[in-house]
């Protein structure tokens, strides 16, 4: 029940648990069965169906149009409340229908659409790191008995995917910084890279979009171009370290990542 009294029942979630599929095959010559080709989700239709129970007809009327404005032509964030809480980004991808069955009372059915497939975790994680560096220690020449103390920056941040699917994390690069690289330290020992051929100013902030495949200087400029390597993905139920250099050190410089748990 929301606070003008008008209690929201969801009757129906249909497209919720599963995306139809994009797969190929090409029959085998001579032989029995097919060649698969790779398989892929489509995107993800959800229909929504539901009763709206309302104080009286005025808020009736209010929360019908609450509903229609809701189910948007732009993108919008479905969260479903289910035991690990989950959200979708959606559009509106059919007619949406309210039918009043008294002056209190009326049924809604709506269908959106998701492009991307994935059902999201609403916590999103996020990690910074300065260059790697090592500051105090030992100064020389030193009257014995001594304490030696050093500060360590690893320069490395571990994200974490506690979902049944791989999901792309969004790594920014805060300058100012020279030419940074970026190595993701995967499960299994093997590694990835990345790399920026380009020298961030002071401000000047780098987003690396490896969902959207998108290198945006600033909120504005794509800085695609100086870009290479191998855009970042954390597999399923696993934590990737990514870890960062460049060739010239500057304590203002700073790596953040951040990635949200995906299921199928």
């Amino acid at each position: 029940m929301d606070a003008a009294g008008v209690a929201w029942h969801l009757q129906g979630l249909d497209g919720w648990d599963g995306s139809d599929l994009r797969a190929e095959y090409t029959p085998r010559e001579a032989d029995h069965g097919a060649w698969g080709a790779p398989v892929y989700l489509s995107q993800r239709p959800i229909a929504l169906k539901g009763k709206i129970e309302a104080p009286g007809l005025a808020s009736l009327d209010t929360a019908m149009e609450q509903l229609i404005a809701a189910v948007a032509l732009t993108d919008t964030t479905l969260t479903v409340y289910e035991t690990i809480p989950k959200q979708a980004t959606v559009r509106r991808s059919g007619a949406t229908l309210i039918q009043p069955l008294t002056d209190r009372i009326a049924e809604y059915s709506l269908l959106v659409t998701a492009a991307d497939p994935r059902r999201y975790s609403t916590t999103l994680l996020s990690q910074s790191t300065a260059l790697p560096s090592v500051t105090g220690g030992l100064t020389l020449p030193v009257t014995l008995p001594v304490a030696i103390s050093a500060t360590t920056v690893a320069g490395s941040i571990t994200l974490t995917n506690a979902g049944s699917m791989a999901t792309r994390p969004t790594l920014t690069i805060t300058g100012p910084v020279v030419t940074p690289t970026i190595v993701a330290a995967l499960p299994g020992g093997s590694v990835t890279q990345i790399a920026y051929g380009a020298t961030l100013q002071v401000g000047d902030v780098l987003v690396i979009d490896s969902a959207a495949r998108t290198v945006i200087l600033n909120g504005t400029a794509s800085r695609r171009l100086y870009f290479s390597g191998t855009w970042p993905e954390i597999p399923a139920n696993s934590s990737v370290t990514y870890s960062w250099s460049s060739p010239v050190y500057d304590p203002s410089a700073l790596l953040t990542g951040t990635c949200r748990s995906a299921w199928l």
